[in-house]
This record gives C-alpha cells, sequence and structure tokens, in this order.
C-alpha cells in the first residue's frame, strides 16, 4: 500500500462530515482537519501522479486540485462548499483532454478526455466518427458519458452507423477504483489503460 492509502478513507469521512454541516462555520472549525488530511495529501498525491503521467507521455503534466468552495453566483443551491475531492492533469494545453480523479463519501473514479469540446475540435471529432477512423468506444472496462445531442446533427443522416459519438459535444470516460486498494497504482493503470485512445485521438482534436 502506498503513501495515500489513508486519503480515501479519511477523504470521506471528511467529505461526509461536510455533506451534513455545509455551513462556513463547521468548514472554519475544521479548516486545519481539511488542509492537513485532505488537501496536503491530495497535492502530495496530484504531485506524483504528474510525475508518473509526464514519463508516460514524455512531456510535462500540470496538475490542478478544484477548489473546496463551490462558485455560488449562479446558483439556486448556496451551501457553500464542495462535498467532493477532483483532480485533473493535462500535458495537451488548454483544449487538450485531461486526466481526473473524483472522490466522494460513495464515489472513488478515474477518467479521461474532453469535458467540453471547442467549435473546431466538435468539427474534428464529426469527421474524425464519419470517417470510420476514430477508435472503438468505450475500451473495455471503462464507461463513455452520454452524449449530449438528442439528434444527429446536421449534415448527417439520422441513421448514420455512429450517430451517438456524432450526437457527442464532449468525450469522457470513466471508470471506479477500489477505495479499499492503493489510489496510486490503480489510477495509474487506468490512464495506463487509456492510453492508446489518448495517442489516438488527442493529435488529431
Amino acid at each position: 500500500m502506498s503513501q495515500f492509502s489513508d486519503l480515501i478513507p479519511q477523504a470521506r469521512i471528511f467529505l461526509a462530515q461536510l455533506a451534513a454541516n455545509n455551513d462556513r462555520d463547521w468548514f472554519a472549525a475544521h479548516k486545519g482537519e481539511f488542509e492537513a488530511r485532505i488537501k496536503r495529501p491530495a497535492l502530495a498525491f496530484a504531485d506524483l501522479i504528474s510525475a508518473d503521467l509526464a514519463r508516460l507521455l514524455g512531456r510535462p503534466v500540470t496538475h490542478k486540485l478544484f477548489r473546496i468552495h463551490r462558485d455560488l453566483r449562479f446558483s439556486a443551491d448556496k451551501t457553500p462548499y464542495n462535498t467532493h475531492l477532483h483532480l485533473a492533469w493535462t500535458a495537451d494545453g488548454k483544449t487538450g483532454p485531461g486526466w481526473y480523479f473524483g472522490l466522494s463519501p460513495d464515489d472513488l473514479t478515474t477518467g479521461w478526455g474532453w469535458m467540453a469540446f471547442t467549435p473546431a475540435q466538435i468539427t474534428t471529432w464529426r469527421q474524425t466518427v464519419d470517417s470510420g477512423t476514430c477508435p472503438d468506444l468505450p475500451p473495455k472496462g471503462f464507461t463513455l458519458a452520454e452524449p449530449e445531442l438528442k439528434r444527429v446533427p446536421a449534415p448527417y443522416d439520422k441513421t448514420h452507423p455512429a450517430g451517438d459519438n456524432l450526437r457527442r459535444k464532449s468525450l469522457t470516460l470513466w471508470r471506479e477504483i477500489d477505495p479499499a486498494g492503493d489510489p496510486h497504482s490503480a489510477t495509474m493503470a487506468n490512464f495506463t489503460a487509456l492510453l492508446p485512445l489518448h495517442q489516438a485521438l488527442a493529435p488529431r482534436l
């Protein structure tokens, strides 16, 4: 087991408590616990995965730990804190695919892909799908997020054999990992399994 074996159970306990006490007073009283048991270990975990991904991809990788504070500007839900922990890594700039790690009291998931295609990427994606050169999706063991559009977009025929993929405005794949296992090895095993897909699609899009 790795040095991060305690991160999962500690984070799940804290996030469950936060979900039951999602207010500023409670968080202020427990901020030290959050910093010591979750934020600092999560950043160290992100650093380690960055180094592993850099070796896997052969180029530098940057990471991001998403804020615990929610953006309330356009939300009817005014609870101030997220009750999940999300990490992301990228090696292909702002429009490249990301590598993801998500933790909540009930789920532990790794993923890869584009949360949202740019307009240019949508065009290239549809051309790739229409040409029949898109890799088979999803890879074995991974779950593919549902397409956003209800209908196949013009000018493609509504009975197109790859209609589901033409209806996409994003592309993300996910696989849960065992919370009782080693998050480092499990995350990198899933990222390594997605490497062929990354190599096939990232340069095109």
